[in-house]
């Protein structure tokens, strides 16, 4: 591999580090898989991910981190979260200005925007995207497919998994993570869902997302590797991933 300045390096020159932000507390939906994802696709191309998990009672530092998760969790746990990440947001809204890569996921997703409406009162939020999020019912729960079109280089397929949610997404002027094929979305009304902000991938998608779509993987990989080293696009390396796509193909075909 290369980067931009043309400077050669080796795999193992490469090292990532992955932030687990809050695990005892937000893995309601298995989200440890999206982490062990991030980890294999790394080990195969020789590149070094160090993860550490970040919970409720440590100090949180984003000084070194390359790569965050904020998972999903319950109503209350997430108000549990919210209300620690309100004493470190200026550190997290640096990382995400400064192109940090964070990938968050249903409840984290939801903790991005500004609020979150729900039957016990309004939830503040971080404020770290320009979105909101409303309670409503029924629970939107589906099988869920997407498109991303604005995406073709890192996003040649659709992107796959299930949603569970009681919120109703609002992201403004930013752009969704992907047009709803199948299911939902956001709020069930506008046919987005998601949100892409700088570096930021937030979603209902759960499955977990990363095992189910490895090329949404490599899209967050490749963002933290270009983000440290400079890494281009085309000089990421490549894995044979004809059994996932085969794989994603199929849910594709069963649904579509």
């Amino acid at each position: 591999m290369s980067t931009d300045d043309g400077k050669e390096l080796h795999s193992g020159d490469y090292s990532l580090n992955i932030v687990h932000l809050y695990p005892d507390l937000l893995n309601l939906y298995g989200d440890r898989g999206n982490i062990q994802c991030l980890r294999m696709r790394c080990k195969w191309r020789g590149i070094d991910a160090q993860v550490t998990e970040c919970n409720l009672d440590d100090n949180l530092s984003l000084a070194s981190a390359d790569i965050v998760l904020l998972g999903g969790g319950s109503d209350r746990e997430q108000q549990i979260v919210c209300t620690r990440l309100q004493k470190v947001r200026t550190e997290l809204r640096d990382y995400v200005e400064d192109g940090g890569t964070l990938l968050a996921i249903c409840g984290g997703y939801q903790l991005l925007g500004h609020y979150y409406d729900t039957a016990d009162g309004r939830m503040a939020g971080l404020s770290l995207v320009d979105l909101y999020t409303q309670q409503d019912s029924p629970r939107l729960i589906s099988n869920i497919i997407l498109i991303n079109e604005s995406l073709p280089d890192s996003l040649p397929y659709e992107i796959v998994g299930f949603e569970n949610h009681g919120g109703r997404t609002y992201i403004g002027g930013n752009a969704p993570f992907g047009k709803v094929l199948l299911g939902h979305g956001n709020n069930g009304k506008d046919a987005s869902e998601g949100v892409l902000y700088r570096n930021v991938i937030g979603t209902y998608l759960h499955g977990p997302l990363l095992p189910k779509n490895p090329h949404v993987c490599d899209l967050l990989l490749h963002k933290a590797l270009n983000r440290k080293y400079g890494v281009s696009i085309s000089d990421f390396p490549v894995l044979d991933d004809s059994q996932e796509r085969e794989a994603n193909r199929a849910v594709v075909k069963r649904y579509l």
